[in-house]
């Protein structure tokens, strides 16, 4: 029963997450970041004050709430804490 939560666990979370400046040598005003969702492709543009602009494709209601905090944390790391 553990394996199979922990399983739909790892299914649920961000893959292949990259981010980039919008702007050259500059990391205001934002980044534009892509990554996978449960085998779909999304990409957006994630503000300097945490608000994320999607691009094209928007996770749906249930998961959006759990992507929006996966991608605070990843930007948290690899942004603000270095």
């Amino acid at each position: 029963m553990l394996e199979l939560k922990l399983i739909k666990e790892a299914i649920a979370m961000l893959s292949h997450f990259t981010y980039k400046p919008l702007f050259k040598d500059q990391s205001l005003p934002g980044w534009m970041i892509r990554f996978y969702f449960k085998g779909n492709f999304y990409e957006a543009t994630y503000q300097k004050d945490g608000t994320i602009l999607w691009k094209d494709a928007t996770p749906s209601a249930d998961d959006l709430e759990k992507v929006i905090s996966q991608i605070h944390e990843l930007m948290l790391y690899h942004v603000y804490d270095s």
